[in-house]
């Protein structure tokens, strides 16, 4: 994994790799894969998509949040909402561009737009998700689906949140966090 990481000459993209390779591993809510997995899981299905550099980053990095914030594992089961895409957005706009920040601040609300326009959507949420949708304000209105949808980045938002769904398999081999650096490396902006 280290040769991924030497080639991009950067260090944080190190400091990626390393939050996801050691709060990775934690479940953060999550019933049947930890975060890493998760995070893998989500970045290699929105490659799979096509959706090119910016939204596999925002994939392998949606829930970063989680990993930085200091709320312990699952806030969620105590009834809290941590603000992970919040926290997550906050934590990576110091080197990343819209691209990359905006889809996982708004993958929250992406899935409260697609409960409300997809019933079916909704009838397929993991037990985390429906457990984490109620603190998060539920399923938006018919008001609130088009104010989300007129926001910038709004439809990235909603693919990533389709990967994010997608991307809670027990046992689904993807890549490792190595294969995705680089387009990690490729997304920061400028140092300095």
């Amino acid at each position: 994994m280290m040769g991924a990481t030497a080639r991009t000459g950067d260090d944080r993209v190190e400091v990626l790799r390393n939050l996801l390779l050691t709060k990775g591993v934690r479940q953060y809510g999550l019933d049947d894969v930890n975060q890493l997995e998760h995070a893998l899981q989500a970045a290699w299905h929105a490659e799979r998509a096509g959706t090119g550099d910016a939204l596999v980053t925002a994939a392998l990095l949606h829930d970063i949040g989680h990993m930085v914030h200091d709320l312990g594992e699952n806030p969620a089961a105590e009834g809290i909402d941590d603000l992970h895409e919040q926290v997550g957005c906050r934590f990576l706009e110091r080197w990343f561009g819209p691209e990359v920040t905006e889809p996982v601040r708004l993958h929250v609300a992406a899935k409260r737009y697609l409960c409300g326009a997809e019933p079916d959507y909704a009838a397929g949420l993991s037990s985390d998700s429906v457990r984490s949708l109620a603190l998060q304000g539920g399923p938006m209105d018919a008001a609130e689906q088009r104010a989300f949808l007129a926001l910038p980045h709004s439809e990235a938002a909603v693919l990533l949140r389709r990967c994010d769904e997608a991307a809670k398999v027990a046992g689904l081999a993807t890549p490792d966090v190595a294969y995705f650096l680089p387009a990690v490396a490729r997304c920061l902006r400028p140092a300095g």
